[in-house]
C-alpha cells in the first residue's frame, strides 16, 4: 500500500521556523513528484511547492519563495518542507501529496500518479 504520512506541525511566533517530513512507504521518493498544499480555515486548497522526481528540482509558489525550501531523503524515504520566517497567514492544514497531474500548479514537476495520494495532514498555527 502506498502511503504518506506527515510530521513536524505545531505551533510557532511569527518569525520562526518549523520543518515539516513526509514519510513515504511502499514507493520510493523519487518515484512521483511530491508537492505540498496547504488549506487554511475557510480557504480552498493551495499549492506550495513541489519536488520533481528525476532531478529533485523545487517549485515554488510566490507566496513563500524565499522563506520555504523543499528537499528529500531518497535513502530515507522522506520529503522535507523547512519553513522560515513563518507568517500568521501561513497557518493552515499542509499535506504532502503525490498529486495528479492537474490537481498540481506546476506541470512540469516530474512524473505524476494516475491516482493521487494524499498525507493525512498536519496542523500548522503561527501565532503574532
Amino acid at each position: 500500500e502506498v502511503q504518506l504520512v506527515e510530521s513536524g506541525g505545531g505551533l510557532v511566533q511569527a518569525g520562526g521556523s518549523l520543518r515539516l517530513s513526509c514519510a513515504a512507504s511502499g514507493w520510493t521518493a523519487d518515484d512521483y513528484a511530491i508537492a505540498w498544499f496547504r488549506q487554511a480555515p475557510g480557504r480552498e486548497r493551495e499549492g506550495v511547492s513541489c519536488i520533481s522526481n528525476r532531478e529533485g528540482i523545487s517549485y515554488y509558489a510566490d507566496f513563500v519563495k524565499g522563506r520555504f525550501t523543499v528537499s528529500r531523503d531518497i535513502a530515507k524515504n522522506m520529503i522535507y518542507l523547512q519553513m522560515n520566517n513563518l507568517k500568521p497567514e501561513d497557518t493552515a492544514v499542509y499535506y504532502c501529496a503525490a498529486p495528479r497531474y492537474d490537481d498540481s500548479p506546476w506541470p512540469q514537476c516530474g512524473r505524476y500518479r494516475d491516482l493521487d495520494v494524499w498525507g493525512q495532514g498536519i496542523l500548522v498555527t503561527v501565532s503574532t
